[in-house]
C-alpha cells in the first residue's frame, strides 16, 4: 500500500470476515484437501497423521456455521473504497473481522497466537 504512494496510487485494504463463497465452501475444500494430502510423500503424511487431516476438516465444518451470507458487506467496502472523496486505508467486512480479527491485531503476537 506505502510502495504505491510514491506513484499517486492510492491503495485501500479490504478484510474480509468468513462470508459463503465458493472459496470458503467445505465440499470443494475437503475434496482438494484429500485430494493433495493422497499426493504427499508418505513421510510427511507420516509426520502430521491421518488424525490431523480429519480433525483439520472437522473444524471446517463447525465453521461453516459463522459463515456470513450478506456479501453486500464486502461489496459495500468496495464501493466506499472507490467512489469516496477520502477512501479510508483498511475496511474490515463483517462481525468478525470488527470484533475478532481487527481487535488480534492489536495484540502481541504472542497473546494473538495463544488465542
Amino acid at each position: 500500500r506505502l510502495e504505491m504512494q510514491n506513484f499517486g496510487v492510492k491503495v485501500c485494504v479490504i478484510e474480509p470476515g468468513y462470508f459463503k463463497t465458493m472459496i470458503t465452501n467445505v465440499e470443494n475444500l475437503e475434496k482438494n484437501f484429500y485430494a493433495s494430502w493422497e499426493k504427499l510423500p508418505a513421510e510427511i503424511k507420516e509426520s502430521y497423521g491421518e488424525s490431523y487431516l480429519r480433525d483439520f476438516v472437522s473444524m471446517l465444518k463447525v465453521l461453516q456455521k459463522g459463515y456470513n451470507t450478506n456479501l453486500s458487506l464486502v461489496t459495500n467496502c468496495m464501493e466506499h473504497a472507490l467512489t469516496s472523496l477520502h477512501p479510508r486505508s483498511r475496511y474490515s467486512a463483517g462481525w468478525d473481522a470488527k470484533l475478532l480479527y481487527l481487535p488480534l491485531s492489536y495484540l502481541p503476537s504472542a497473546l494473538s497466537d495463544a488465542l
